[in-house]
């Protein structure tokens, strides 16, 4: 990977990173509310997030995205956003995605200022598309010369670095332990990158029935301390 490509994707997966992120706990404070998940489960509950909803759903769009931007298919861009967007079944994780895909598009124009980026805004300018973070990641990474294995594997890696970041502030693990859950993933990411790598348009959207349910009680929740 040649340098500059490298400290982008770097850039953008930090967690200093201004995108929105450390408002989400992907899910994770649904579980803890309703007392379905533990320390020991932690791990487990990070890898199925990552195979069956991350995966077939944001990272399948990012990669869709990335081969469709690097073939200037702008089309296929719009087809892509929408189907995800439409895949997303809870209000509060469609929010999540526009309210980061618009931070995103924001401060992306403002440090990077690609031509494909500016492509991108004119659409959403014109209501052709809402924002949608995966999308938009995509289209930065395409834009900043990341391959489509990288890109894909970038932003698995951030969701699962901002997930053990929410279970550090819902006092799920401490910051020794966090460290070995994130790198105990690192099989399920690659796994899943490979799984969204050979998806096509029509298999995109995860099934998380139990996350879904959490994600619902967690939006009637008195009292939250993430936005989903």
């Amino acid at each position: 990977m040649p340098i500059p490509a490298l400290l982008t994707g770097l850039q953008l997966t930090d967690s200093a990173f201004p995108s929105g992120y450390y408002t989400l706990s992907h899910g994770l404070e649904g579980f803890q509310q309703a007392r379905a998940v533990t320390p020991r489960s932690l791990p487990l509950l990070l890898h199925d997030l990552l195979r069956h909803s991350a995966g077939p759903a944001d990272a399948t769009a990012l990669a869709l995205t990335h081969r469709a931007v690097t073939a200037d298919d702008w089309a296929e861009v719009v087809a892509v956003e929408r189907r995800l967007y439409a895949t997303k079944l809870g209000r509060e994780a469609r929010q999540a995605a526009v309210r980061t895909g618009r931070q995103l598009l924001d401060l992306a124009g403002e440090v990077y200022g690609t031509p494909q980026l500016e492509r991108y805004r004119t659409l959403h300018r014109d209501g052709a598309v809402r924002g949608c973070q995966p999308v938009v990641a995509g289209v930065v990474h395409a834009a900043n010369g990341l391959t489509t294995r990288q890109a894909v594997t970038c932003e698995l890696f951030a969701f699962a670095a901002s997930f053990v970041g929410a279970a550090l502030r819902l006092r799920l693990t401490d910051h020794r332990r966090a460290q070995v859950v994130l790198h105990g993933a690192a099989p399920v990411i690659e796994e899943t990158m490979a799984a969204a790598l050979d998806r096509d348009l029509a298999d995109l959207g995860g099934c998380v029935p139990v996350a879904d349910v959490m994600a619902g009680r967690h939006e009637r929740a008195e009292a939250r301390l993430f936005a989903s």
